[in-house]
């Protein structure tokens, strides 16, 4: 089979992979979308801890199954259309034991510690995957991971009908949680550098988008999401925080980046700091409002390329090209 495949950092080429075999209780998809995340920039980069190499990226992703295990579990059978959770928990940790499988002290993902998605087919657990109605293409189900990333902050972070957020970056991540907290009831103020993003922003119904941090007025907004990573965007953040707000970081950090903040005003005014990882327990939630109509996907699924171009795909994303960026290997499977 034909798939992406990062020999080493920096080294990434379109080639030949033997085709995958069902785990007794695994399933085999082919792949119908998988969609590029920032992740799988710090994975070609070599910036992710994780990763070994060779590796077959790709973990946000859709597909029909082919094959399946003569132990696998859930009742898949060939034809199933179906979005998976790449999540790999170990299920014997102490995290996993306390029912947070995402801080699994042996943590493992489909196309980030083993191959992945981009691909025509990838194996996958049986237990990983869920149904996807017809009504949801393969592009829409393909963002069921991110969004699923996205329900899990918001659980993180809480919002209450009528509250003030403001939301740093206005890619997929930022428009899905855009989406969730208006859903909720907030009033939502996005800001991007790209103008293009900010005007996506204010279509989907942001009260307000500026461009820069330094226009926003400092003290007014009840809760405050970080989409960027980005120190400098980080500590905006905190500064545009009214008393008692919140700072949710979402966004993906250098390792050994740090900010600064003021003990003494998170003491003095009940600042509260909280991060969110991945997934847990949201990707069912997640299959719902995509089915449901609740998140507008059309505006967020701006490129489709197919497989042979992943190191053009992998180039857009980097280059803030559009919004969502996928790789489409079949385009007669990606309805």
């Amino acid at each position: 089979m034909r798939a992406a495949i990062i020999s080493e950092p920096g080294s990434l080429t379109v080639g030949d992979r033997p085709a995958p075999a069902p785990e007794p209780d695994g399933v085999v998809v082919r792949v119908g979308a998988c969609g590029i995340c920032g992740t799988d920039l710090h994975i070609a980069d070599g910036e992710f801890p994780p990763s070994p190499y060779p590796l077959v990226p790709g973990h946000e992703f859709a597909g029909t199954v082919t094959a399946v295990g003569d132990r696998a579990p859930g009742g898949l059978r060939p034809g199933d259309r179906v979005a998976v959770d790449p999540s790999l928990f170990c299920g014997h940790c102490e995290y996993c034991r306390a029912g947070r499988g995402n801080l699994c002290a042996n943590w493992g993902a489909i196309g980030d510690t083993v191959d992945g998605a981009f691909a025509e087919y990838v194996a996958v657990p049986a237990a990983n995957c869920y149904r996807l109605p017809d009504s949801v293409s393969m592009r829409e189900g393909a963002l069921v991971e991110p969004l699923s990333c996205a329900v899990h902050g918001m659980r993180r972070i809480g919002v209450e009908t009528g509250e003030e957020f403001l939301v740093v970056g206005a890619g997929t991540m930022g428009l899905l949680l855009q989406q969730l907290l208006q859903n909720s009831g907030a009033r939502v103020t996005v800001v991007d550098r790209n103008t293009e993003r900010l005007r996506l922003a204010a279509d989907l119904g942001a009260a307000a988008t500026a461009a820069d941090t330094a226009g926003i007025a400092t003290g007014t907004f009840d809760a405050a999401v970080d989409v960027t990573g980005a120190v400098p965007a980080i500590e905006a953040a905190v500064d545009a925080l009214g008393k008692g707000g919140r700072l949710l970081v979402f966004g993906v950090a250098d390792e050994d980046a740090r900010v600064s903040l003021s003990p003494f005003r998170i003491y003095n005014e009940e600042i509260t700091v909280v991060g969110s990882m991945a997934v847990l327990n949201s990707f069912g939630a997640a299959v719902d409002l995509i089915a449901s109509g609740s998140i507008e996907t059309a505006p967020l699924l701006t490129h489709a390329l197919p497989l042979e171009e992943f190191p053009e795909a992998l180039a857009m994303m980097r280059a803030g090209t559009g919004v969502k960026v996928q790789v489409v290997p079949d385009a007669d499977t990606a309805a």
